[in-house]
Protein backbone atom coordinates (compact mmCIF):
# COMPACT_ATOMS: atom_id res chain seq x y z
CA UNK A 1 0.00 0.00 0.00
CA UNK A 2 1.49 3.30 -1.11
CA UNK A 3 -0.11 6.74 -0.84
CA UNK A 4 0.77 10.15 -2.26
CA UNK A 5 0.54 13.38 -0.23
CA UNK A 6 0.72 16.65 -2.17
CA UNK A 7 2.03 19.74 -0.41
CA UNK A 8 4.16 17.46 1.75
CA UNK A 9 6.27 20.31 3.16
CA UNK A 10 3.22 22.25 4.37
CA UNK A 11 1.54 22.33 7.77
CA UNK A 12 -1.20 19.81 6.90
CA UNK A 13 0.70 17.84 4.26
CA UNK A 14 3.71 17.29 6.51
CA UNK A 15 1.49 16.11 9.36
CA UNK A 16 -0.39 13.76 7.02
CA UNK A 17 2.91 12.27 5.84
CA UNK A 18 4.09 11.69 9.41
CA UNK A 19 0.74 10.15 10.40
CA UNK A 20 0.73 7.64 7.53
CA UNK A 21 4.36 6.66 8.11
CA UNK A 22 3.48 5.95 11.75
CA UNK A 23 0.76 3.59 10.49
CA UNK A 24 3.39 1.66 8.53
CA UNK A 25 2.27 3.01 5.15
CA UNK A 26 4.66 3.79 2.29
CA UNK A 27 4.40 7.50 1.50
CA UNK A 28 5.40 9.61 -1.50
CA UNK A 29 5.33 13.36 -0.82
CA UNK A 30 5.33 16.01 -3.54
CA UNK A 31 6.86 19.43 -2.94
CA UNK A 32 7.68 22.56 -4.94
CA UNK A 33 11.31 22.30 -3.85
CA UNK A 34 13.42 20.83 -1.06
CA UNK A 35 14.30 24.08 0.69
CA UNK A 36 12.38 23.13 3.85
CA UNK A 37 13.43 20.39 6.30
CA UNK A 38 12.30 16.90 5.28
CA UNK A 39 10.83 14.09 7.35
CA UNK A 40 12.32 10.59 7.58
CA UNK A 41 10.55 7.81 5.76
CA UNK A 42 9.09 9.98 2.97
CA UNK A 43 9.95 9.56 -0.70
CA UNK A 44 9.95 13.21 -1.81
CA UNK A 45 9.32 14.21 -5.41
CA UNK A 46 9.76 17.76 -6.72
CA UNK A 47 6.88 18.84 -8.97
CA UNK A 48 7.26 22.63 -8.91
CA UNK A 49 4.36 25.06 -8.71
CA UNK A 50 0.77 23.81 -8.55
CA UNK A 51 -1.01 24.61 -11.80
CA UNK A 52 -2.56 23.30 -15.01
CA UNK A 53 0.77 22.05 -16.40
CA UNK A 54 2.16 20.33 -13.27
CA UNK A 55 3.42 16.87 -14.21
CA UNK A 56 2.51 14.37 -11.49
CA UNK A 57 3.12 11.21 -13.49
CA UNK A 58 6.38 10.00 -11.96
CA UNK A 59 5.05 10.64 -8.44
CA UNK A 60 1.87 8.63 -9.20
CA UNK A 61 3.62 5.40 -10.18
CA UNK A 62 2.26 2.57 -8.00
CA UNK A 63 0.08 4.93 -5.92
CA UNK A 64 -3.21 3.58 -4.55
CA UNK A 65 -4.57 6.76 -2.98
CA UNK A 66 -3.86 10.51 -2.89
CA UNK A 67 -4.43 13.15 -0.22
CA UNK A 68 -4.35 16.48 -2.03
CA UNK A 69 -3.19 19.15 0.44
CA UNK A 70 -1.31 21.48 -1.94
CA UNK A 71 -3.16 24.72 -2.65
CA UNK A 72 -2.87 28.44 -3.10
CA UNK A 73 -4.02 29.78 0.25
CA UNK A 74 -4.75 33.24 1.67
CA UNK A 75 -2.03 35.69 0.71
CA UNK A 76 -1.35 38.41 3.31
CA UNK A 77 0.12 40.86 0.81
CA UNK A 78 -1.46 39.94 -2.51
CA UNK A 79 0.70 40.77 -5.55
CA UNK A 80 -1.26 39.05 -8.33
CA UNK A 81 -2.94 41.43 -10.78
CA UNK A 82 -5.96 39.10 -10.86
CA UNK A 83 -6.11 37.15 -7.56
CA UNK A 84 -9.13 35.04 -8.56
CA UNK A 85 -7.37 33.94 -11.74
CA UNK A 86 -4.27 33.00 -9.74
CA UNK A 87 -6.37 30.99 -7.26
CA UNK A 88 -8.18 29.23 -10.11
CA UNK A 89 -4.92 28.31 -11.82
CA UNK A 90 -3.65 26.52 -8.71
CA UNK A 91 -6.73 25.32 -6.86
CA UNK A 92 -8.97 24.42 -9.79
CA UNK A 93 -6.81 23.77 -12.86
CA UNK A 94 -3.96 22.33 -10.77
CA UNK A 95 -6.32 19.99 -8.92
CA UNK A 96 -7.94 18.89 -12.18
CA UNK A 97 -4.55 18.09 -13.69
CA UNK A 98 -3.70 15.92 -10.67
CA UNK A 99 -7.05 14.10 -10.71
CA UNK A 100 -6.91 13.29 -14.42
CA UNK A 101 -3.33 12.03 -14.24
CA UNK A 102 -4.17 10.04 -11.10
CA UNK A 103 -7.09 8.37 -12.86
CA UNK A 104 -4.90 7.58 -15.87
CA UNK A 105 -2.28 6.05 -13.56
CA UNK A 106 -4.85 3.72 -11.99
CA UNK A 107 -5.11 5.50 -8.62
CA UNK A 108 -8.21 4.28 -6.77
CA UNK A 109 -9.08 7.26 -4.56
CA UNK A 110 -8.32 10.97 -4.16
CA UNK A 111 -9.07 12.79 -0.89
CA UNK A 112 -9.35 16.54 -1.44
CA UNK A 113 -8.56 18.92 1.42
CA UNK A 114 -11.16 21.61 0.84
CA UNK A 115 -12.29 24.21 3.40
CA UNK A 116 -15.29 25.15 5.53
CA UNK A 117 -15.06 28.44 3.62
CA UNK A 118 -17.03 26.64 0.90
CA UNK A 119 -20.02 26.72 3.27
CA UNK A 120 -19.42 30.33 4.29
CA UNK A 121 -17.67 32.48 6.85
CA UNK A 122 -19.94 32.30 9.89
CA UNK A 123 -22.94 30.54 11.37
CA UNK A 124 -24.33 30.20 14.89
CA UNK A 125 -26.56 27.25 14.00
CA UNK A 126 -24.04 24.81 12.52
CA UNK A 127 -22.80 24.15 9.01
CA UNK A 128 -23.42 20.71 7.52
CA UNK A 129 -22.76 18.97 4.23
CA UNK A 130 -26.24 19.79 2.92
CA UNK A 131 -25.86 23.57 3.10
CA UNK A 132 -25.94 25.56 -0.12
CA UNK A 133 -22.30 26.64 -0.67
CA UNK A 134 -21.71 30.34 0.00
CA UNK A 135 -17.96 31.06 -0.37
CA UNK A 136 -17.01 34.68 0.29
CA UNK A 137 -13.45 34.95 -1.05
CA UNK A 138 -11.34 33.61 -3.94
CA UNK A 139 -9.91 30.80 -1.80
CA UNK A 140 -13.33 29.48 -0.78
CA UNK A 141 -14.75 30.03 -4.25
CA UNK A 142 -11.99 28.06 -5.96
CA UNK A 143 -12.18 25.25 -3.43
CA UNK A 144 -15.89 24.92 -4.29
CA UNK A 145 -15.15 25.00 -8.02
CA UNK A 146 -12.50 22.32 -7.51
CA UNK A 147 -14.93 20.10 -5.60
CA UNK A 148 -17.45 20.25 -8.45
CA UNK A 149 -14.77 19.53 -11.03
CA UNK A 150 -13.48 16.53 -9.06
CA UNK A 151 -16.89 14.89 -8.96
CA UNK A 152 -17.21 15.46 -12.71
CA UNK A 153 -13.82 13.78 -13.28
CA UNK A 154 -14.92 10.97 -10.96
CA UNK A 155 -18.04 10.38 -13.07
CA UNK A 156 -15.94 10.33 -16.24
CA UNK A 157 -13.07 8.14 -15.03
CA UNK A 158 -14.20 6.10 -12.02
CA UNK A 159 -11.66 7.77 -9.72
CA UNK A 160 -13.13 7.73 -6.20
CA UNK A 161 -13.27 11.24 -4.72
CA UNK A 162 -13.72 12.25 -1.08
CA UNK A 163 -14.08 15.89 -0.01
CA UNK A 164 -13.10 17.05 3.49
CA UNK A 165 -13.92 20.59 4.64
CA UNK A 166 -12.09 21.49 7.87
CA UNK A 167 -12.56 24.61 9.98
CA UNK A 168 -9.43 26.23 11.44
CA UNK A 169 -6.72 23.57 11.78
CA UNK A 170 -4.30 24.14 14.66
CA UNK A 171 -1.28 22.37 16.07
CA UNK A 172 2.53 22.47 16.31
CA UNK A 173 3.97 24.65 13.57
CA UNK A 174 0.75 26.58 12.95
CA UNK A 175 1.15 29.94 11.26
CA UNK A 176 -1.00 32.98 10.55
CA UNK A 177 -3.49 34.45 13.01
CA UNK A 178 -3.19 31.64 15.54
CA UNK A 179 0.59 31.97 15.67
CA UNK A 180 0.15 35.69 16.34
CA UNK A 181 -2.31 34.90 19.12
CA UNK A 182 0.18 32.50 20.72
CA UNK A 183 2.86 35.17 20.54
CA UNK A 184 0.62 37.81 22.11
CA UNK A 185 -0.45 35.54 24.96
CA UNK A 186 3.11 34.43 25.66
CA UNK A 187 4.31 38.06 25.76
CA UNK A 188 1.44 39.12 28.01
CA UNK A 189 -0.13 41.51 25.50
CA UNK A 190 -3.54 42.77 26.73
CA UNK A 191 -6.23 41.64 24.29
CA UNK A 192 -9.67 43.32 23.88
CA UNK A 193 -11.53 40.03 23.62
CA UNK A 194 -13.25 39.56 27.00
CA UNK A 195 -16.62 40.78 25.73
CA UNK A 196 -16.90 38.37 22.79
CA UNK A 197 -19.74 35.86 23.07
CA UNK A 198 -19.18 33.48 20.20
CA UNK A 199 -18.70 29.77 19.51
CA UNK A 200 -16.23 28.28 17.05
CA UNK A 201 -15.37 24.78 15.91
CA UNK A 202 -11.70 23.90 15.48
CA UNK A 203 -9.79 20.76 14.62
CA UNK A 204 -6.34 19.79 15.85
CA UNK A 205 -3.80 18.59 13.34
CA UNK A 206 -3.65 15.04 14.77
CA UNK A 207 -7.44 14.78 14.64
CA UNK A 208 -7.50 16.11 11.09
CA UNK A 209 -4.85 13.71 9.81
CA UNK A 210 -6.73 10.86 11.50
CA UNK A 211 -9.88 11.92 9.62
CA UNK A 212 -7.96 12.13 6.32
CA UNK A 213 -6.64 8.61 6.89
CA UNK A 214 -10.19 7.35 7.44
CA UNK A 215 -11.37 9.09 4.27
CA UNK A 216 -8.50 7.54 2.33
CA UNK A 217 -9.12 3.97 3.48
CA UNK A 218 -12.76 3.47 4.52
CA UNK A 219 -14.92 1.89 1.77
CA UNK A 220 -17.97 4.00 2.70
CA UNK A 221 -16.14 7.31 2.13
CA UNK A 222 -16.12 7.12 -1.69
CA UNK A 223 -18.10 9.94 -3.28
CA UNK A 224 -18.84 11.64 0.03
CA UNK A 225 -18.24 15.10 1.48
CA UNK A 226 -17.41 15.44 5.17
CA UNK A 227 -17.10 18.25 7.71
CA UNK A 228 -14.81 17.63 10.69
CA UNK A 229 -14.17 19.12 14.13
CA UNK A 230 -12.57 18.25 17.46
CA UNK A 231 -15.89 17.66 19.17
CA UNK A 232 -15.81 20.54 21.67
CA UNK A 233 -16.49 24.06 20.45
CA UNK A 234 -15.01 27.13 22.13
CA UNK A 235 -15.33 30.91 22.42
CA UNK A 236 -12.48 33.22 21.51
CA UNK A 237 -11.87 34.43 25.10
CA UNK A 238 -11.92 30.84 26.38
CA UNK A 239 -9.41 29.89 23.69
CA UNK A 240 -7.10 32.65 24.92
CA UNK A 241 -7.52 31.53 28.53
CA UNK A 242 -6.66 27.93 27.69
CA UNK A 243 -3.64 28.97 25.64
CA UNK A 244 -2.51 31.08 28.59
CA UNK A 245 -2.88 28.08 30.90
CA UNK A 246 -0.80 25.84 28.64
CA UNK A 247 1.80 28.56 28.07
CA UNK A 248 1.90 29.15 31.83
CA UNK A 249 1.01 32.81 31.24
CA UNK A 250 -2.02 34.72 32.53
CA UNK A 251 -4.54 35.63 29.84
CA UNK A 252 -4.75 39.44 29.87
CA UNK A 253 -8.23 40.15 28.57
CA UNK A 254 -10.28 43.34 28.64
CA UNK A 255 -13.57 44.29 27.07
CA UNK A 256 -14.01 46.23 23.87
CA UNK A 257 -17.41 46.04 22.16
CA UNK A 258 -17.10 43.71 19.13
CA UNK A 259 -18.49 46.29 16.63
CA UNK A 260 -15.88 48.81 17.80
CA UNK A 261 -13.17 46.15 17.62
CA UNK A 262 -14.15 45.36 14.03
CA UNK A 263 -14.20 49.04 13.04
CA UNK A 264 -10.77 49.66 14.54
CA UNK A 265 -9.38 46.56 12.80
CA UNK A 266 -10.84 47.84 9.55
CA UNK A 267 -8.74 50.98 9.82
CA UNK A 268 -5.59 48.86 9.48
CA UNK A 269 -7.04 46.49 6.88
CA UNK A 270 -7.74 43.64 9.30
CA UNK A 271 -11.54 43.70 9.53
CA UNK A 272 -11.86 40.11 8.27
CA UNK A 273 -9.45 38.91 10.97
CA UNK A 274 -11.47 40.71 13.64
CA UNK A 275 -14.71 39.23 12.34
CA UNK A 276 -13.27 35.74 12.66
CA UNK A 277 -12.38 36.52 16.28
CA UNK A 278 -15.84 37.88 17.09
CA UNK A 279 -18.12 35.71 14.94
CA UNK A 280 -19.38 32.16 15.40
CA UNK A 281 -18.63 29.24 13.09
CA UNK A 282 -20.00 25.88 14.20
CA UNK A 283 -19.56 22.62 12.30
CA UNK A 284 -21.78 19.52 12.42
CA UNK A 285 -19.50 16.51 12.00
CA UNK A 286 -22.12 13.83 12.69
CA UNK A 287 -21.91 12.39 9.14
CA UNK A 288 -18.25 11.31 9.29
CA UNK A 289 -18.70 9.90 12.79
CA UNK A 290 -21.79 7.96 11.73
CA UNK A 291 -20.63 6.71 8.33
CA UNK A 292 -16.95 6.04 8.99
CA UNK A 293 -17.04 5.45 12.75
CA UNK A 294 -14.43 8.20 13.08
CA UNK A 295 -13.61 9.46 16.58
CA UNK A 296 -10.98 12.18 17.15
CA UNK A 297 -7.95 10.69 18.94
CA UNK A 298 -7.30 13.91 20.93
CA UNK A 299 -9.54 16.24 22.88
CA UNK A 300 -9.52 19.96 22.12
CA UNK A 301 -7.58 20.69 25.30
CA UNK A 302 -4.98 18.01 24.54
CA UNK A 303 -4.50 19.52 21.09
CA UNK A 304 -4.14 23.05 22.46
CA UNK A 305 -1.61 21.84 25.03
CA UNK A 306 0.41 20.08 22.33
CA UNK A 307 0.45 23.26 20.22
CA UNK A 308 1.35 25.53 23.12
CA UNK A 309 4.21 23.30 24.29
CA UNK A 310 5.59 23.09 20.75
CA UNK A 311 5.41 26.88 20.53
CA UNK A 312 7.41 27.24 23.75
CA UNK A 313 10.00 24.76 22.47
CA UNK A 314 10.36 26.68 19.20
CA UNK A 315 10.75 30.06 20.89
CA UNK A 316 12.68 28.93 23.94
Amino acid sequence: MKFLITGASGFIGGAACAWLVEQGIEVVGTVRNLLRPTLPGIDYRIVGELGPSTDWRTALDGIEGVIHCAARVHVMHETADDPLRAFRSANVAGTGQLARQAAAAGVKRLVFVSSIKVNGEKTATGFNEGNTPAPQDPYGQTKWEAEQMLFQISNETGLEVVIVRPPLVYGPGVKGNLARLLSWVERGVPLPLAGIRNTRSLIGIDNFTSALHACLTHPAAAGRTYLVRDGEDISTPELVRRLGHHLDKPARLFTLPPPLLERLAGLVGRRADAQRLTGSLIVDDSRIRRELGWVPPRTLDEGLAQMAHAWLDSTG
